[in-house]
């Protein structure tokens, strides 16, 4: 099978919809934990740096047909993409933490948005200056005050399978991190996105 590595590819820290509660990710850099580490998009704020776990994953689906199936295994911090019964990609994750767990079953995909941004999660910064004021912030309970704007946590390649628990491009330090979302790397995030239609079957074991 042909691998691809993925060493210089900083992505966005993601969190989930309304419903989904991915977490922050631990960081050592400077600004938000939602998004340091990774490339700007669309104007967001993001800390200088590369997130020090660079995961891999391989992809060689291009061509294969048959139905698609997602294999989720938390033990092993890994998900796996089949056509028609063939292996064709793997890709590391982030999956639920001890307390925000990933719960196990069997599911279908019913969401797909490319461009989703989560409804809860985000940082508050000053308009003007661009400084974080909140880093961490949970739009429930924070609110932006004067001269002050919410950016919600951005999240591609959204994919939901467990009400408010989806996968999505996200941060993977290396351990299960998440509040229950399955983080994965950008461009196997994008691959799975590509490859699977609403219906497609969710196992996570």
């Amino acid at each position: 099978m042909k691998y691809l590595h993925f060493s210089h590819f900083p992505i966005l820290s993601l969190l989930t919809a309304i419903l989904c509660q991915c977490a922050p990710y631990p960081s050592s850099l400077s600004q938000s934990q939602y998004l340091s580490g990774y490339r700007p998009q669309n104007g967001l704020p993001v800390s200088e740096g590369i997130p020090s776990y660079q995961p891999k994953g391989y992809w060689d689906g291009d061509g294969v047909s048959g139905a698609a199936k997602i294999r989720i295994v938390r033990a092993e911090q890994k998900a796996y993409f089949y056509k028609g019964g063939v292996l064709v990609g793997m890709t590391p994750i982030s999956s639920g933490n001890d307390k925000h767990s990933t719960p196990a079953g069997t599911f279908k995909v019913t969401e797909k948005d490319i461009d989703h941004e989560s409804s809860v999660y985000g940082i508050i910064k000053n308009e003007t200056t661009g400084e974080i004021i909140n880093k961490d912030a949970d739009f429930r309970i924070h609110k932006p005050g004067p001269n002050e704007i919410a950016v919600h946590a951005p999240m591609p390649n959204f994919m939901r399978f467990n009400h408010g628990i989806g996968m999505h491009t996200g941060f993977l330090p290396g351990y299960a991190a998440s509040h229950g979302c399955i983080r994965m790397p950008e461009q196997m995030a994008s691959k799975f996105y590509e490859n699977a239609k609403l219906g497609t079957p969710v196992i996570v074991e």
